[in-house]
């Protein structure tokens, strides 16, 4: 199996250092991550500044080839796959992240986008963050990732998919078990803080630390905080299939698809409804 690892941490964080030895056993692994913090970057991609790929001649993980880039994860995926292996591997793993990534977090997290730029290319991937921020057990985490890289090798996965696990950081007798979730609600107080530097002018920054969130069965969240591995299969197909028709229903009753409109308010164009995609 060849498995390409990237993260939003660094090419020299812990978390991937953990998953890397871990995945040695599984077949050919290969590191292509960002040469600093890239948290937060989401799916972005570089076009406007020449990249490099620099071969990390001191990783700490026998028998894996590392490299570091000054590009985004998704950057470092593409990398990976046209300039450093040369061809599509058999799995792409993202993380292990510094903290958790969560509900709307994943629209945000440069880890999942490691693992979301793998399904662009049509190739499983798994995107792995850890349930806190201090004192994280990245190597039991590690495992796990190792144990569900091993069973993806030996079937099928669906196309467009990817895996996002989050891990409690407790002690491993006191994880209860796997819980397959959907996306929770997580909201960020106190976001934005004004202050003034030397000078005199006014700067903003962005932290948001008290987080809030929908306590909902099933939601990756409420499973992480009661002590389950969270894994949430998530699409780039990202379109409200139930919206579909309310929003044929809105356009169509002011286009001209209605022949009895008196309104002022109309649509010049006949509106189609949905198609069913086959």
């Amino acid at each position: 199996m060849k498995i390409l690892v990237t993260n939003d941490d660094g090419v020299r964080a812990p978390g991937i250092i953990a998953v890397a030895r871990a995945l040695i056993d599984l077949g050919e692994v290969t590191v292509v991550a960002p040469e600093m913090q890239q948290s937060a970057v989401s799916h972005s991609i570089t076009l406007h500044k020449p990249l490099r790929c620099i071969e990390v001649t001191e990783f700490p993980v026998d028998g894996v080839r590392a490299f570091s880039t000054n590009g985004t994860p998704t950057d470092a995926v593409l990398l990976g796959i046209h300039a450093v292996i040369g061809e599509k591997p058999d799995l792409v793993v993202s993380g292990i992240n510094e903290g958790p990534n969560l509900g709307a977090d994943v629209t945000y997290s440069g880890t999942v986008a490691g693992a979301l730029e793998g399904v662009v290319a049509n190739i499983p991937a798994i995107s792995c963050s850890m349930g806190a921020f201090d004192n994280l057990d990245y190597e039991g985490c590690a495992e796990f990732v190792k144990l569900l890289a091993n069973v993806l090798g030996k079937v099928t996965m669906p196309g467009g998919i990817l895996l996002n696990v989050n891990y409690p950081n407790v002690p491993r007798d006191r994880i209860k078990g796997v819980k397959i979730t959907r996306l929770g609600q997580r909201w960020y107080d106190d976001v934005v803080h004004e202050r003034v530097d030397p000078r005199g002018r006014k700067y903003y920054w962005i932290t948001g630390k008290k987080v809030l969130y929908g306590r909902k069965d099933g939601t990756d969240s409420h499973e992480l905080d009661n002590g389950f591995i969270s894994i949430t299969p998530l699409t780039l197909d990202i379109t409200s299939d139930k919206s579909m028709d309310w929003l044929f229903g809105i356009l169509s009753s002011y286009s001209l698809n209605n022949g009895d409109l008196e309104s002022d308010l109309k649509i010049p164009y006949e509106v189609t409804g949905p198609t069913v995609c086959k």
